[in-house]
């Protein structure tokens, strides 16, 4: 061994030991440190009753986006859609624990859109292996943008994507009818 080689070990050691620590690709805890900056409030407990019509106009809780409320008897794919679906069948996906995001670019924003389908890749999986979320475009956003849970949801001018991850912490925590599989 040579003389510098002792002093160089424990640089070396140290070196390994950050590489091996935590990642990006490691989910936040909710509340955790990289996630104390966000807030995902939880809106009222609202009836979770199925409506008759999926075209009624009685869907959700009164806001806007709805995160939870009356809803359609059946629920979308877990995919991404280019053309707008109906809010009454998304929200059934919500009580099932499915995360939702959704967009309003009339002008287009596939930069954006890719950036939530990433989003969409990181949310939970059903035993059937598919990812529970979906991602669809929403005419009547206030903002271009939208992450939603079951209850929960989070408004964007420009997509975070590290606030998506954060959102996606809490997948199933408050839903209805949590970890329910979604079909490709």
């Amino acid at each position: 061994m040579t003389e510098g080689m002792p002093r160089a070990l424990p640089a070396l050691l140290f070196s390994l030991c950050l590489a091996c620590g935590s990642t990006n690709d490691d989910p936040p805890t909710p509340g955790g440190e990289a996630c104390e900056r966000y807030s995902f409030p939880l809106s009222e407990i609202s009836s979770a009753s199925h409506v008759s019509s999926c075209s009624s106009t009685g869907c959700g809780n009164g806001e806007n986006p709805p995160n939870s409320g009356m809803h359609c008897p059946t629920w979308l794919s877990c995919r991404s859609f280019d053309t707008e679906q109906p809010r009454c069948s998304w929200i059934h996906n919500l009580e099932h624990g499915h995360a939702v995001f959704l967009y309003n670019c009339p002008e287009g924003c596939p930069d954006d859109v890719a950036k939530l389908e990433a989003a969409m890749g990181k949310a939970a999986v059903g035993s059937n292996g598919v990812r529970r979320a979906l991602v669809t475009p929403d005419s009547q956003l206030p903002k271009r943008f939208a992450a939603l849970l079951w209850r929960r949801t989070y408004l964007m001018d420009s997509v975070d994507p590290d606030a998506l991850t954060c959102l996606l912490a809490l997948q199933d925590v408050d839903a209805n009818e949590p970890g329910l599989v979604c079909p490709p």
